[in-house]
């Protein structure tokens, strides 16, 4: 029996739901902002991983999706979603020719920062018949990927631009490190100086003679600030769509939506809540989840099957069998663990949405 059209209290506990008219309204909001800086919007998939809310971002004018793993940008090829950019490395024999099969359907391009990834990705390019889009990862200060600003990306975008099956477009970076400033004023000259090295390079290959036309980066945590500099082109925030804890605190400007309903199963004491949700449920390491609607949250924590939610006062208002909505601490950590996403709109069950990316690993 179908739950669509009834009332979202009578599904068992613990559940993900998204409040489906407000993630409407924080995409057509997002859409406006970056189309104000004047920048194209491709939006990462890693955190959404529902093809459902991807065409909507679509239908909001994202040009494309942004994946983390080849295997997400199948399953948004599959869905229909033509231009894709994998954002990290994809080597070896293997993901490469399953990367070469998908340019039948889509425009499905990478991010590399290795000469021997190049030429294998041109090889196997070859060898399929098609032409891999490529743009060359910038190491902006996050010092996880990338090849250094300057020369560097020079070299490896001519490298990309000669190699026959490959097609270069330009650059990408992700100035991630940025978002542990507190200070604002600290945050956004952080966050300038990653961009200025990106754009200084994408310059630099332009000067060297080669097309750029792709200068990718910014999420939601500094969708305040990089949309509105210049020499970007694109941004791929996609978190700030469900706005959670953790994007709250960056200073996303979206409302959160997405919330995990869960049970309290015991009062053992007075200042102290216990629900059914756990970390593979709630997750509450990399960001602390939020209670709904109770005063005087102390604390959160997570054990495997159980949320504590601890208090500075006693209260008996909450009883064993009531339920507690907690805002989701961090979306990458938590949506990944449900099979559903429930869309509930005005209290009442609009779309239940596979969450078909979970476990898209590869």
């Amino acid at each position: 029996m179908s739950n669509i059209g009834q009332n979202f209290v009578t599904l068992d506990t613990p559940f993900l739901w998204v409040d489906v008219a407000q993630l409407e309204k924080n995409i057509m909001l997002a859409a406006a902002h970056f189309a104000k800086g004047g920048k194209q919007w491709r939006p990462h998939f890693k955190g959404i991983k529902t093809p459902a809310i991807a065409h909507k971002l679509i239908a909001a004018g994202a040009i494309g999706l942004t994946c983390a793993k080849l295997s997400e940008a199948e399953l948004l090829v599959a869905s229909g979603i033509t231009d894709i950019l994998v954002a990290n490395q994809v080597v070896g024999e293997q993901k490469i020719m399953r990367l070469a099969q998908l340019q039948h359907s889509a425009d499905v391009k990478v991010a590399v920062d290795d000469p021997s990834n190049v030429l294998q990705l041109g090889a196997l390019a070859r060898a399929a018949g098609v032409e891999i889009g490529v743009v060359v990862d910038v190491n902006t200060g996050m010092n996880r990927t990338g090849v250094q600003p300057g020369e560097a990306v020079v070299q490896l975008s001519g490298l990309v631009d000669d190699t026959a099956g490959l097609r270069y477009l330009g650059v990408m970076a992700w100035e991630g490190h940025t978002l542990g400033h507190a200070d604002e004023a600290v945050k956004r000259a952080a966050i300038e100086e990653a961009i200025g090295k990106l754009v200084d390079s994408a310059e630099m290959c332009r000067a060297a003679g080669l097309t750029v036309s792709i200068v990718s980066g910014g999420g939601s945590g500094t969708m305040t600030v990089t949309p509105f500099l210049n020499g970007v082109t694109e941004i791929q925030a996609g978190g700030v769509i469900f706005s959670d804890v953790l994007y709250q605190s960056w200073g996303v400007i979206t409302t959160p939506c997405l919330f995990v309903r869960t049970l309290v199963t015991s009062r053992s004491a007075p200042d102290r809540i216990v629900t059914d949700a756990g970390y593979k449920a709630l997750p509450a390491f990399h960001q602390a989840p939020r209670p709904q609607g109770i005063e005087g949250v102390t604390g959160y924590s997570a054990s495997a099957e159980h949320g504590v939610i601890t208090l500075d006062s006693p209260n008996t208002t909450y009883k064993v069998g009531d339920t507690v909505d907690v805002m989701v601490g961090y979306t990458d950590a938590t949506l990944y663990l449900h099979d559903q996403l429930i869309g509930v709109r005005d209290g009442i069950i609009e779309s239940i949405w596979d969450i078909s990316a979970r476990g898209k690993i590869t």
